[in-house]
């Protein structure tokens, strides 16, 4: 005879039963203990007396069940799907058995059969695994760098990015900075103060975020370099891209630790915006590289010092573009008008490109071969953003900006057709008697009949 598998519930039943059997327990105490009636015990006494304690398992296993969906029905269920869902997943593919074969089953009995005939995975089967990227060797080799939108002051005020620098080799926070959305103002901003910090590093690593890298292959402009690609370029510094998130993960975890660990120290220091929180993280980044930070492999410091002037470096970190002049001395910048002032340079700039200097506090600076131009701005369209395409990352900050546009508008102001054809309200019609002594109408006419009678006279 061989073995008899039994769960642990009919070994339960097995051993309560024996000790009925030889008189150690009553039934009323195992019907309590099994939580069975007492009737239900008594057949289970005389199963296990005839048949054995083999008989108290329960007389279906082994068996199909009685409610089973046929093999014809599951054949003809799998043709289907393998000729025309094949890559559909479990529920789309119920859904159109149901609605163009007329074949009715349950998601789970799909997925199931799906999973058997190896047209679909589980998401555990999915699942992909990265392995991990040893740290540098060295101190300020590689600056990872990202920004992280979240609720930093909760309820107490707006939601904003911080931007966040992390060395790789240390895990130290280099930089951070509470701002309104990424962009390449903003990370300009949180650059400068890096480099008067810390000096320049080899190289910063970040996502591809259209302020690090150009997403179209055949752009027209800036030889497939951003505005922030360029000014690393200038200041030597190197920018690579992730190709995925997993790749740069030191600093999403460390995202994950500033939103949890940063919020809760903002909530207790009572700060509700980002230029109190910006006065905050200077001691909050100190004390968390003093308990978190580790010691690099390599003992050197890769940062160098910035040999230039502070006018240079911001003529560096600034938006700098080329525009064309056209017959009238003027060019179009940021759906605005700008029209040179007629001098005896720019009489020679007509079809000609000047170079722009866009500075992050609204500042303009047109130069040709490095001489500042004077112009004049005409606003052709006030609309802020016609129709203009947005990312994800940068859209609560224009739709910020949009609603402080449209409150500086004044309302317009709206007539009626009794305003627009010069009506005036008389004071006549039934009821009571009207005041007629502020009507101007009724005023004048007795002036004139005054006068007619004083002539009369």
């Amino acid at each position: 005879m061989g073995l008899i598998a039994m769960s642990e519930r009919d070994l339960q039943r097995t051993e309560v039963l024996s000790r009925v059997i030889a008189g150690r327990m009553t039934i009323v105490s195992a019907a309590c203990v099994l939580d069975l009636s007492t009737r239900q015990v008594r057949r289970l006494l005389n199963r296990i007396q005839t048949g054995g304690a083999a008989s108290i398992r329960h007389r279906s296993i082994g068996r199909p069940s009685n409610n089973r969906i046929s093999d014809g029905v599951r054949d003809y269920a799998m043709t289907l799907v393998r000729e025309r869902y094949a890559d559909f997943g479990p529920t789309l593919a119920t859904e159109k058995l149901a609605e163009r074969d007329g074949l009715r089953v349950s998601r789970e009995t799909v997925r199931s059969w799906m999973a058997d005939a190896g047209l679909w995975l589980s998401r555990k089967q999915r699942r992909t695994f990265h392995q991990p990227r040893l740290r540098r060797e060295a101190y300020g080799e590689l600056v990872q760098i990202d920004g992280s939108e979240h609720r930093w002051f909760e309820d107490r005020g707006p939601s904003c990015s911080l931007l966040v620098f992390v060395d790789d080799a240390t895990g130290r926070l280099m930089q951070l900075r509470f701002v309104r959305s990424e962009s390449a103002f903003t990370y300009f901003e949180a650059l400068k103060l890096y480099l008067q910090a810390h000096g320049a590093p080899v190289a910063f690593y970040s996502d591809r975020h259209s302020v690090f890298r150009v997403a179209k292959k055949d752009a027209k402009g800036g030889q497939s370099v951003t505005q922030f690609g360029r000014a690393l370029c200038e200041l030597n510094i190197e920018i690579l891209c992730a190709n995925s998130s997993q790749a740069k993960g030191r600093v999403e975890r460390m995202n994950r630790t500033l939103q949890d660990r940063l919020v809760k120290e903002l909530r207790l220091s009572g700060i509700d915006s980002m230029e109190a929180g910006n006065a905050f993280l200077s001691g909050f980044v100190e004390d968390y590289n003093a308990r978190f930070a580790i010691v690099p492999a390599r003992p050197v410091d890769l940062h160098r010092p910035l040999n230039l002037a502070p006018d240079r470096l911001t003529e560096i970190l600034c938006k700098r573009e080329q525009r064309y002049v056209g017959a009238q001395l003027t060019f179009s910048f940021e759906r605005k008008r700008i029209m040179l002032e007629e001098t005896e340079v720019t009489r020679g700039l007509v079809g000609r490109y000047v170079e722009t200097y866009a500075y992050a506090d609204g500042r303009l600076d047109v130069r040709w071969k490095g001489h500042s131009l004077p112009y004049q701005v005409f606003d052709k369209d006030q609309r802020v953003t016609h129709a203009a395409i947005t990312e994800n990352k940068r859209l609560g900050d224009v739709l910020a900006y949009i609603r402080e546009r449209q409150d500086e508008r004044p309302a317009p102001e709206v007539k009626t057709n009794s305003d627009k054809n010069g009506y005036i309200k008389r004071a006549r019609g039934p009821g009571r008697r009207k005041d007629f002594t502020n009507d101007p109408v009724v005023i004048a006419r007795r002036q004139k009949a005054l006068s007619r009678q004083q002539a009369a006279e």
